[in-house]
């Protein structure tokens, strides 16, 4: 098939066309080249995403904490919470913690 009977051809007169050209060369410059390309912005929307979660998980906490936050409100509740996560005591009190070897962290080796 020579050069002569190839531009005879349907598509090689479309394809050759001046603005199929232009229009092709666009389509590729924006797609790939550009500061505002295809990929950026699939590459934004999964930051989106990532971000959108991130903001549910913390809208998540926040709620937790407003929660511990109306606990603590209450002295009662504020002392509980001393006593617990904090081992604070009472003056003239004696506080015994029981570990059990199986709870600890560090494993015996004998």
């Amino acid at each position: 098939m020579g050069l002569k009977e190839l531009r005879q051809k349907k598509w090689f007169k479309i394809m050759t066309n001046m603005y199929v050209l232009v229009l092709t060369i666009f389509v590729i410059w924006m797609a790939f080249f550009d500061t505002n390309s295809l990929l950026i912005h699939l590459e934004l929307r999964k930051e989106i995403k990532k971000l959108e979660k991130q903001k549910e998980f913390l809208k998540g906490e926040i709620a937790k904490d407003q929660e511990v936050l109306e606990k603590l409100s209450d002295s009662s509740e504020l002392e509980k919470f001393a006593r617990e996560k904090y081992y604070m005591k009472k003056e003239n009190e004696e506080i015994f913690l029981i570990e059990y070897e199986d709870s600890l962290k560090i494993k015996k080796n004998e």
